[in-house]
């Protein structure tokens, strides 16, 4: 059983957003075309927060607050071309903005649990050899139902 659903889109701020070379087109508010020929494989494309320092930052916290005694399902949404991918990474802080723990998602769906001390988490979009893709939206929800097999603890 599912609870509670977030979707997650790409906001047309440029912090935080690989911009060196970049061509990113805002077709819709769920379609954000990306082109890059030269960027490295590995690179940090995108950051979404839960949590920000806004006097800082200027952005607003776009995750929704989750704790490690719950399940989640996250499920990407982008178009990339044949053989090329891209992959999310999520990573976890605790209070004093130390890392607690980091998962890389590459399939299209995982279902996770973040470390017990998690306070904030990032999600990070990385280049896995991508040139060109179209970023469409990260659903995260809350897994009700524990009877879920395939579950990712955060490392």
């Amino acid at each position: 059983m599912l609870g509670e659903k977030w979707t997650i889109y790409w906001n047309e701020y440029a912090s935080d957003t690989y911009l060196y070379g970049s061509e990113i087109e805002f077709h819709k508010k769920d379609d954000i075309e990306f082109i890059n020929r030269l960027m490295p494989p590995g690179t940090v494309i995108k950051q979404w927060y839960s949590k920000t320092n806004f006097q800082m930052q200027h952005i607003e916290p776009s995750l929704p607050i989750i704790d490690g005694e719950g399940q989640y399902k996250i499920t990407v949404n982008v178009d990339t071309e044949e053989g090329e991918n891209v992959l999310f990474r999520l990573v976890f802080f605790d209070r004093y903005e130390v890392e607690a723990g980091a998962l890389t998602l590459r399939d299209q769906e995982t279902i996770f649990r973040c470390p017990l001390k998690t306070y904030s988490y990032r999600l990070q979009l990385i280049n896995g050899g991508a040139t060109r893709f179209h970023f469409h939206s990260v659903v995260m929800q809350e897994v009700i139902d524990e009877t879920e097999e395939k579950t990712t603890r955060a490392k």
